[in-house]
């Protein structure tokens, strides 16, 4: 692993909370910070108000460009407030426990007699409320908030302390006397301050370490040559990436850098196809070109995996844009500044250029820029879609979560039509499955219905892409969920996918499914994707492991938590990426003993924090390493309940999804701890058995989604029960039971003999009562893994059954 970035795959994730602050402040403070905080948010947007009529004030000219109204300057106002919170960085340190004296003989009472207790709270209650003794700790790095957490410490020590050291124990008894000042016991109270404390000796180092203002700096070798930049500007199918990866075949040694596993495959199957040999790595897989010997000089990765050592001729990296991306943004970053190649070809929006410009101006470098123009003409219709009856063959249905792929491709199928269906939680095989049924003009699937995923990474034959709503989730800056309109670009990118060139359908067509939707679709795709402002970083292993070094004693999370509230970033070109799904990892593991480095690694792998089943898997992993013992394939298997027949059930399908993710975790540890994980390639073999059964369910999605609804009068399917190490006996209010088991019985939380015995002490519970319990006939919901709940079905058939 390379010091210069975290290796991982995943999107992490990473939204900076800070509780302690929080907890550390009293109910009513905090309120009338609020108070406060709103008070101010008025002045700002007052201010900018006024700010329209003078020209002169070229601070505020970034706002006013956004907006020249008063609503949105508010907005803007409210946004910047929240991007600089009044975070109280001293609560992040937490207390280290000081050891009670261990000398066995009392010295000082020897010396000048017994102290007494009472006597001592009284001159230390007196010493904590003195001015002078509150300067002299501000001056010495001890605020308000360490002083309070620090003078409790240190009254509880000498309290409770059988006996206390020597020297102390004589203070506190010339000041008894009136031979001693009481200030006299200052020096004392700061040793043991800076022993509970242990950042007070070391803050200058650890702002240093975090110092991020020229990551530029970080990658001598790359400074260390004159590198040509060509940025490769365009939107969707304008061959930008064509002509860039032209020039990497043509080139004696390059590495392509993509932003998905498909995209590198892609590459790596064409250079050798070409060939150009041509290696592939990923987070979880190696390929070679001529043989694993003797590697090959061209290397198709994904971009996490870019190595910042290895010399190029020519460097591809491809859909720059993600380089603003809250969780991922970092690996761009680095390998824009870190890639040691004579030619660095970019490539992305148009938007990102005055970014990779400025940044450039860091590095000595200049951009050579290409521009190219869309090679397909793109017509946004001027009717909504209005009913599925009205889709023809050539047709993408967009959709932003998996409760509307089910129920659109439901609806389609029975209208007698065949469905391809793409969504984020498929595994790549079945993803290139599915685009192969929907390409082949020889097959009967002429319809589509698929998320956002197929934005990169899959070449689709798409006459017309409808949006069957605007509405998309993600995520902000601060790693909060967003309910929100799709972005410009995410629109654009979308859109762009119909009328591929050279394919039967070169002209697209673009709609959305819902009139009302109509108006916004064609204002959103009329604009251009907003310029991009900054470029992601993130904590490097090494910058953690040095933070560790001065604060031992404390936790993973909070070493992180830390180095985001204190590091020092270029604000104007770069931001700190998201590290909350870093953090949920690392509280996840904080119990298992494991090496910094090993445990920061753990922190770093490709896992979905929402789906309870994988995480599980992920705990008992680690405890495996961490008792040094081997995980083998058998190990895998048994805890997932191989061997898997055909799902009958969307329920089936989500848990073999989740077992493939399972193996993929599995996979990605075997590179980074190859004597623990032995059996990467039984692993893949047994992934690719799974891969095909996956195929085979998505291919009978119709099918699966009315053996749901049906297995109200059977069975739970045996997919769905997996054991789970605890599980606090649930609460089954009648309202909400049945969507809540289903989704434990899904995401492995839930056996088939807890849910029995849940049963029965319901029924038990409900003895006397003439409504019956809800039946499981009831409990059909599927938690979505990325977005919605599958409740529709439920719904419908709740209101089937008071029928």
């Amino acid at each position: 692993m390379t010091s210069g970035e975290p290796q991982a795959e995943s999107t992490s994730t990473h939204h900076l909370q800070i509780s302690c602050a929080s907890a550390a402040q009293p109910a009513l403070l905090y309120q009338s910070q609020q108070h406060w905080r709103n008070m101010q948010n008025c002045r700002r947007c007052i201010r900018l108000l006024g700010a329209v009529r003078q020209p002169h004030t070229h601070s505020l000219r970034p706002c006013l460009s956004i907006a020249s109204d008063f609503r949105r300057m508010h907005r803007s106002a409210l946004q910047f407030s929240r991007k600089r919170p009044e975070t109280n960085v001293s609560a992040l340190f937490k207390p280290v426990q000081v050891q009670a004296n261990v000398d066995s003989e009392d010295v000082g009472s020897e010396l000048v007699g017994k102290l007494e207790k009472a006597e001592l709270l009284k001159i230390l209650n007196k010493f904590t409320q003195r001015r002078e003794i509150k300067s002299l700790c501000s001056e010495n790095g001890l605020d308000a908030y360490l002083q309070q957490q620090a003078f409790g410490s240190f009254r509880r020590y000498c309290i409770e302390a059988e006996n206390l050291p020597v020297d102390l124990h004589i203070t506190f008894s010339d000041i008894t006397q009136g031979a001693g000042h009481i200030d006299d016991i200052f020096p004392y109270f700061l040793r043991h301050a800076k022993t509970v404390f242990p950042h007070l000796d070391c803050m200058d180092d650890l702002k240093k370490i975090s110092d991020l203002r020229q990551p530029a700096n970080w990658y001598s070798n790359a400074r260390a040559i004159t590198r040509k930049i060509v940025f490769h500007a365009g939107p969707t199918n304008s061959g930008k990436t064509y002509h860039a990866m032209e020039r990497y075949l043509s080139a004696k040694t390059g590495v392509y850098c993509g932003p998905l596993k498909l995209l590198a495959t892609e590459v790596y199957n064409k250079s050798n196809e070409r060939g150009t040999p041509c290696d592939l790595v990923t987070g979880e897989e190696r390929k070679f070109g001529i043989s694993e010997s003797s590697p090959a000089n061209h290397v198709a990765c994904t971009v996490e995996m870019t190595s910042v050592n290895t010399p190029y001729e020519v460097a591809v990296i491809d859909e720059i844009q993600q380089i603003r991306d809250h969780q991922r943004g970092w690996a761009w970053t680095r390998a824009f500044l870190g890639l040691i190649a004579d030619e660095v070809h970019v490539c992305g929006e148009p938007g990102a250029l005055d970014l990779l410009q400025k940044i450039c101006e860091t590095t000595g470098e200049t951009v050579e820029v290409r521009r190219y123009d869309r090679l397909t003409e793109l017509t946004v219709e001027s009717t909504a879609l209005g009913s599925l009856d009205n889709v023809v063959p050539g047709d993408c249905i967009v959709c932003f979560s998996k409760h509307d792929i089910y129920t659109v491709s439901r609806e389609i199928e029975a209208r007698g039509k065949e469905v391809a269906v793409i969504y984020g939680g498929l595994p790549p095989g079945t993803k290139l499955a599915q685009a192969a049924k929907f390409n082949d003009p020889a097959n009967s699937c002429k319809v589509m219905v698929a998320t956002d995923a197929i934005g990169m990474g899959l070449n689709l034959s798409i006459r017309r892409i409808i949006f069957y709503s605007l509405i998309k989730p993600s995520m902000n800056e601060k790693g909060e969920r967003e309910i929100n309109t799709i972005s410009v670009s995410s629109a654009l990118q979308i859109a762009g996918r119909a009328g591929r060139f050279r394919t039967q359908w070169e002209h697209g067509f673009v709609t959305a499914f819902k009139s009302e939707d109509l108006q916004i679709l064609q204002r959103i795709l009329a604009q251009t994707p907003e310029p991009l402002k900054q470029a992601g970083l993130h904590p490097t292993a090494d910058q953690i492991e040095l933070y560790a070094y001065h604060l031992p004693n404390s936790s993973l999370s909070n070493l992180m938590d830390i180095f985001v509230n204190l590091c020092t970033v270029d604000d104007s070109l770069y931001f700190m990426c998201n590290i909350e799904d870093f953090k949920f990892l690392a509280e996840m593991i904080q119990h298992v003993p494991l090496p910094l480095r090993a445990r920061y690694v753990f922190c770093c792998a490709p896992i979905n924090r929402k789906m309870p089943f994988v995480c599980s898997m992920f705990l008992k992993v680690a405890r495996q390493y961490s008792r040094n013992e081997p995980i083998t394939s058998e190990f895998i298997k048994k805890n997932c309940g191989w061997p898997f027949k055909l799902p009958k059930t969307i329920l089936d399908l989500v848990h073999l999804e989740a077992v493939f993710d399972v193996m993929d975790l599995y996979l990605w540890l075997s590179y980074r701890f190859m004597d623990l994980f032995p059996e990467a390639a039984n692993v893949r073999e047994a992934q690719k058995e799974l891969d095909e059964i996956i195929q085979q369910g998505v291919f009978q999605i119709t099918r699966l989604l009315k053996n749901t609804e049906a297995s109200q009068d059977g069975e739970i399917s045996s997919y769905a029960m997996r054991r789970v190490t605890h599980v606090k006996e649930p609460r089954l209010p009648s309202a909400s039971r049945g969507r809540l088991t289903e989704r434990l019985l899904a995401q492995g939380l839930l056996t088939p003999g807890m849910l029995s015995e849940l049963r029965k002490e319901w029924d038990a519970q409900q003895v006397g009562n003439t409504s019956p319990a809800p039946t499981e006939s009831q409990e059909l919901a599927v938690d979505s893994d990325d977005e919605d709940n599958y409740s529709g079905s439920g719904r419908k058939i709740r209101k089937k059954r008071r029928k």
